[in-house]
């Protein structure tokens, strides 16, 4: 135990120095600070793009999903791919408008591409409220990480207050370049012990990878079926299609960053071809998932499977790397959401105009966000579990806009817009915390989006009706 706790905290330190390594120099504004004044290359693009999708959720989750739900825990296989696909095609245009516009959040491109201050100020709102409770998944999962592991809720909580202090310093230190820096360590590490978790665990439990499956097909064969239930075809099917929505048009607050800091667009086309192979990696932990059926008790803690497994398969030493790739995954995504929240703030909700003071509340939001991230991961760890539902299905309201905002003449002005995104939100917050029944399986997101679509439909229509009889009076 001792092993494991020593190669933890080290890990946790090493990742805050390297985010520490990755400043050249003093970021001379808000733009290299927050894109890297927009000259990573592909390689740096690629692990920065990537530890977007790798996170808590991808490394413990994916295999907790698997455990818990069987087959379903699939519907996170597609998605990603789905967007980037879609951003292929879109990435060129996106980052040429960022460039000449001098975007640095999907705050800015809105209230540009609609001329709306109040769009894009309700956008960024809307983005840190859905991306808050994101941020503190990644420090509590920090923190059940190291108490998994060491069965000591306080070393789960210092680990907490240690990484979370790192995370900060570091992200005020080195910005976005901090991030990629770290990001190169985290996707390693993370993929060695992968590897080796689907090699060892199977073997050591079943006698391998197929014969996991092969079991699990005569003893738990539901688990390879969709079946009815809180998992059912429609779940699935919705669920996919608001997370590809989502991640294809951008909604997600964090992502803008990281999309702006290319060198060109041929790197980004570059990326988004090959990433889809790359999210596959996503089956490695899934594939652990599988083997805990077999035996781990139903009534355990399904996003502890991975650990579990790993102590009980693994020497001490290796163990601790285990546990050093988990808390990557959860200390980079973190330092990535913090600088999206804190741009938003600084950019589009607080609004001044001197560039040095928009630095300062920048920097502030960084350290309000995460103390506030951390009081309530250690105090209050449920306190936000109901918002993190409005996560994306919240967010992909957003998606009408950003697609309006993507052609070169956007055909609608802001107020279809901003009563589309008024009505999608309203609908995605009443069937998730009043009627929740309502829709039954079917993604809230989805019936948001419908409505949100619906909404701003008729209401260009009617506003394009009004203006008519105006413009005739004018010619007589």
């Amino acid at each position: 135990m001792t092993t494991i706790v020593v190669f933890t905290f080290a890990g946790i330190v090493l990742i805050g120095v390297l985010g520490f390594v990755g400043r050249r120099k003093p970021a001379a504004d808000l733009a290299e600070w927050t894109v890297g004044g927009r000259k990573f290359g592909a390689l740096t693009m690629w692990f920065l793009q990537a530890g977007e999708v790798f996170t808590t959720f991808t490394f413990l989750g994916m295999a907790g999903l698997a455990f818990s739900g069987g087959v379903a825990a699939m519907y996170a296989l597609p998605y990603v791919p789905i967007g980037y696909i879609v951003l292929f095609f879109l990435a060129k245009r996106l980052w040429t408008l960022g460039k000449e516009r001098g975007y640095l959040t999907q705050g800015d491109f809105l209230q540009d591409r609609f001329g709306s201050k109040a769009l894009g100020t309700l956008s960024a709102v809307l983005g840190v409220l859905f991306v808050l409770p994101y941020l503190q998944l990644q420090i509590t999962g920090l923190g059940l990480i190291v108490k998994l592991v060491t069965g000591d809720a306080a070393s789960g909580t210092l680990s907490m207050v240690i990484g979370c202090a790192l995370v900060v310093a570091f992200v005020l230190w080195a910005g976005l370049r901090g991030v990629a820096t770290t990001s190169y360590f985290k996707d390693a590490i993370m993929l060695v012990v992968l590897v080796v978790l689907i090699v060892a665990i199977p073997t050591h439990f079943a006698g391998g990878i197929s014969a996991v499956f092969h079991k699990i097909e005569q003893l738990h064969p539901d688990k390879l079926i969709i079946h009815a239930g809180a998992n059912d075809h429609v779940w699935f099917i919705t669920s996919m299609l608001v997370s590809a929505i989502g991640v294809g048009l951008m909604t997600l607050p964090h992502s803008w960053p990281a999309l702006m800091s290319a060198r060109d667009p041929k790197v980004l086309r570059r990326n988004y071809t090959w990433m889809p192979v790359y999210e596959l990696c996503l089956m490695l932990p899934m594939i652990v998932g599988f083997a805990a059926i077999l035996v781990v008790p139903k009534t355990a803690n399904s996003n502890g499977v991975l650990l579990s497994l790993s102590k009980d398969v693994l020497p001490p030493w290796a163990t601790g790397l285990v546990v050093v790739a988990a808390i990557a995954t959860a200390m980079v995504p973190a330092a990535g959401i913090l600088i999206g929240i804190s741009s938003l703030v600084a950019r589009n909700i607080v609004r001044v105009r001197s560039e040095r003071r928009q630095f300062w509340i920048n920097h502030g939001t960084v350290v309000i966000a995460s103390a506030l991230a951390l009081v309530l991961g250690i105090f209050r760890p449920d306190l936000l579990a109901n918002l993190l539902l409005l996560t994306f299905s919240g967010s992909v309201q957003l998606a009408p806009a950003n697609a309006l905002g993507f052609l070169r003449r956007v055909p609608v002005g802001k107020v279809p817009v901003l009563a589309g995104l008024v009505s999608g939100e309203v609908v995605v917050l009443w069937l998730t915390f009043v009627d929740t029944h309502l829709a039954g399986n079917f993604n809230a997101g989805l019936v948001g989006l419908g409505v949100n679509v619906v909404v701003l439909l008729l209401v260009a229509f009617a506003t394009r009706r009004a203006e008519v009889p105006e413009k005739t009076g004018e010619l007589v």
